[in-house]
């Protein structure tokens, strides 16, 4: 079987234009820094602070683009009980109920009632590549992890579209639990079973 590459992504916003234009000042676009693996996605040379409800500052957090009809803070388990944000685990887009926050930029800030989210461990794959792979879109698959520490994740949703391009998307937590860096690669598995 094929392998599936992995991105490890740290924590990262998405903005409005109106909330953009209110951290920046009206009229202001985002400038690409580099192009991301998903094809029209970039991170911005653009940062922010984000404050946490209880008043804890995780500062100098990148803007990814292009702007999104929601505002959406992505973080790791590990940066919200260090920062005291509320964050359930959500795909991305999925911020109904989540963890409020206040996105401080040089011009002004943002209050978001939710928006906090640790993303869901996700594989990207466009039509043709989820055909390759037996696999259909929101269909929940693990991965098989070699290395140094190896292991096994469950509970990784499939993302099929044809704008996506292959890749697996794993937050720093679970980069560092499996010594995984961005372009080391992972096998799909659809069903396994334990041997008690």
């Amino acid at each position: 079987m094929k392998k599936i590459p992995v991105g490890i992504s740290g924590r990262h916003v998405h903005v409005t234009k109106e909330h953009l234009e209110t951290l920046f000042g009206e009229g202001y676009e985002l400038t690409i820094m580099k192009d991301l693996s998903q094809p029209g996605q970039y991170a911005a040379n653009e940062k922010i602070d984000i404050m946490s409800p209880e008043g804890k500052l995780l500062a100098g957090v990148r803007i990814l683009g292009p702007v999104r009809p929601a505002s959406q803070v992505e973080i790791s388990r590990s940066d919200a009980l260090r920062f005291k944000f509320v964050a359930p685990v959500r795909s991305s887009g999925d911020v109904k109920g989540s963890g409020p926050a206040t996105l401080i930029g040089p011009k002004g800030k943002v209050e978001l009632s939710e928006g906090v989210i640790i993303a869901d461990r996700h594989i990207h794959f466009s039509v043709e590549e989820g055909k390759a792979f037996g696999v259909t879109d929101r269909q929940m698959v693990s991965i098989k992890v070699g290395g140094i520490k190896p292991g096994i994740l469950d509970n990784v949703l499939c993302r099929v579209h044809p704008n996506f391009r292959l890749d697996c998307h794993l937050d720093t937590d679970d980069g560092s639990a499996f010594m995984l860096n961005t372009g080391d690669e992972v096998e799909l598995i659809k069903s396994y079973t334990i041997n008690a």
